[in-house]
């Protein structure tokens, strides 16, 4: 006997059933950036692994082992996507859009891919949202990318489950220096240190401050810390960021150990966090990266931008009960025809109907079965009315309408009246 075919492990469909959050949040999202004047851009799935490689840096883990990367017929290694920031600035430098030190400010949605254990809320297929800002230097722009966040959470109903985090790497120099100082307090505690946190200390010492390791935190309580390092300009664009927050009302915690999984961030960083999901708590990130565009071989360019998991906001929405009912795309009318001249009515009436109530979801169920199979099938699908279609209507040219949703009575519309009644009904817009 043959296996049965599955998906992939953290690999997942997304049922009919649970599209409907889906489009919901992805929905609410675009018309948040429409009125923000940000742009869609559309990025492959596949890109050149070199991409990543320069782009996201040797050391880290989404690199050294998450990437799913494979050899196309022409010994080329390619890469799925593990995140949108390096194909997006890939995709602005290719075709010039941030020459001149024109502003672009893009935002992007899809599949990203990394090899990771399944959990809940992490998977190794998962979907972001994201937005790349590109030549606007100053804290204005990290000001409103938060806000922008802070208005999608007030619009979905979940601002009291989120938390904002901030925290500013400074300048590369910042870093630098920092890193000594942290290197050489860390080596004098090198066997206290966990497995992780031991080798990351060579590769990518940043990343041991938001190790989960429990000793290692504890050893982290005495370490110097990286706003002590900070020159100047930097924690003047920090101060200027945290007055325009404090402006709008937007309240905030600074973490000094939020450093982000990602090489190429510099000064702002910040997450927004949730203690509703369990582990999984992040559930938008973000940064600036005034580097990056001149480390793939373009003229120094200031960046900045976010990425939040879709499957995360969406869990979010089922655990806090946020999703609206209304989402459910059950038909507002089914039609029952009995009888071949009735079948074709109903297929003439259905489509008649759709040219005047564009709005207006409609199920033909012409031909299948009795009477009573029909109105079962009419009722099981959520229908609010049941149109029928016999011999008697067609002779009166007439539509039976009847509630399922309530105990009104069936009342016999006429052809040309049914689409206001129905319009009225369901107070659709003719």
């Amino acid at each position: 006997m043959s296996k049965t075919l599955q998906a992939i492990r953290g690999m997942n469909d997304i049922l009919p059933a649970q599209t409907p959050a889906w489009r919901y949040l992805e929905g609410t999202f675009a018309e948040l950036l429409d009125s923000y004047g940000y742009s869609e851009i559309r990025l492959p799935i596949v890109e050149y692994t070199e991409l990543f490689a320069r782009g996201i840096g040797e050391g880290t883990d989404v690199v050294d082992k998450e990437m799913y990367t494979f050899l196309d017929r022409n010994e080329e290694s390619l890469t799925l996507r593990p995140e949108g920031t390096a194909g997006c600035v890939r995709a602005v430098l290719e075709h010039g859009l941030s020459g001149g030190g024109q502003v672009q400010k893009l935002w992007y949605m899809g599949p990203m891919f990394r090899y990771e254990k399944p959990q809940k809320g992490r998977y190794r297929q998962f979907h972001q949202i994201g937005v790349e800002v590109f030549n606007q230097p100053g804290p204005d722009i990290d000001a409103e990318l938060i806000i922008l966040t802070a208005r999608l959470w007030k619009q979905l109903g979940m601002a009291d489950a989120v938390t904002l985090q901030l925290n500013s790497l400074g300048s590369s120099e910042d870093r630098a220096r920092y890193r000594d100082a942290l290197v050489e307090y860390l080596k004098a505690r090198f066997e206290q240190l966990d497995e992780d946190s031991q080798r990351r200390l060579t590769t990518n010492p940043l990343r041991i401050l938001d190790s989960k390791n429990a000793q290692t935190q504890a050893l982290l309580a005495d370490a110097p810390t990286l706003a002590d390092y900070l020159d100047d300009e930097s924690r003047a664009h920090f101060e200027g960021l945290k007055a325009r927050l404090d402006a709008v009302g937007i309240a905030y915690e600074i973490n000094p150990k939020l450093v982000r999984g990602l090489d190429y961030y510099g000064r702002t960083v910040f997450e927004w966090v949730t203690d509703k999901l369990g582990a999984q708590g992040t559930v938008c990130a973000g940064g600036r990266y005034d580097g990056l565009v001149a480390q793939f071989g373009g003229k120094p360019t200031p960046g900045v931008g976010f990425a939040m998991g879709v499957e995360r906001l969406v869990l979010l929405l089922e655990t806090l009960g946020l999703v609206p009912a209304e989402l459910s795309r059950a038909p507002h009318a089914y039609i029952c025809a009995f009888g071949e001249a009735a079948e074709l009515a109903a297929l003439q009436l259905s489509e008649r109907l759709r040219d005047t109530l564009p709005g207006l979801r409609v199920l033909v169920n012409a031909g299948a079965g009795s009477f009573k199979s029909q109105f079962k099938k009419a009722d099981k699908s959520g229908a609010h009315f049941a149109l029928i279609l016999g011999e008697d209507e067609l002779a009166q040219r007439v539509v039976g309408v009847k509630p399922l949703r309530d105990d009104s009575e069936q009342q016999s519309i006429g052809w040309d009246a049914l689409a206001g009644h129905l319009a009225a009904s369901l107070q659709l817009r003719a």
